[in-house]
């Protein structure tokens, strides 16, 4: 396995320290925190969104969602001395200031376990080239990350700590800033602390209707 280190990154205003708790943003007044929604004007609060919530999705909701293509993206968190991996195609940019990214996660998944307790994480926006890697990290009872990158040039991010395969097209170091349980899925939303590198060229790896397409 080759592990680089990672070239220094000055991380953003606020410092090192994790936040403490779900809904607060990083301390030292770094980044302001996301505003909670009150609930006051949710519609997911309403009768109407319970009953529909009650009766189950609605007939061809799953194939009419694999016909939006997705980017694939890895995510990768240093959980002590253990490293966790997943790859994740819910992830949307939110704001560019303050930066923020959001990552959606299945909610009894072991990676969301993991990202309830730690805050820091990196995410590897994959290339084309890398669906092999895309799909170690895809199996179910996967082992350590480390295995997985094993004879894949990787470095270990200066901000998040997390494990960052070179080759993507752009790479992110994120802190939590609040999480957000979504029926089934775990919604979180980040800070993004540095950029370890942008390619300067390259196609996404996408996913669409089960499968990768090639674009172009």
């Amino acid at each position: 396995m080759t592990e680089r280190p990672a070239p220094a990154t000055p991380t953003a205003p606020g410092g090192p320290d994790a936040a403490a708790g779900p809904s607060r943003a990083p301390s030292g007044g770094g980044l302001p925190a996301v505003p909670r929604d009150t609930g006051a004007s949710d519609p997911a609060g309403s009768p109407d969104a319970g009953e529909a919530a009650a009766a189950g999705p609605p007939p061809g909701l799953a194939e009419a969602l694999s016909s939006f293509a997705t980017g694939i993206t890895l995510v990768m968190v240093a959980d002590g001395r253990d490293d966790i991996g997943t790859t994740v195609s819910a992830f949307c940019p939110v704001s560019m200031a303050p930066p923020l990214v959001l990552i959606s996660l299945i909610g009894d998944s072991y990676p969301a376990e993991v990202l309830s307790r730690v805050d820091r994480f990196a995410v590897t926006l994959l290339a084309a080239g890398q669906r092999s890697l895309a799909g170690r990290f895809a199996v179910a009872g996967r082992p350590g990350a480390r295995l997985l990158l094993d004879g894949v040039p990787h470095s270990r991010g200066a901000a998040s700590g997390a494990l960052i395969p070179d080759g993507g097209l752009a790479a992110l170091e994120c802190e939590v800033a609040r999480r957000e349980p979504a029926g089934d899925h775990l919604l979180v939303i980040a800070s993004v602390r540095a950029v370890p590198y942008v390619a300067e060229s390259g196609q996404p790896l996408v996913r669409f209707a089960g499968g990768y397409p090639t674009i172009g």
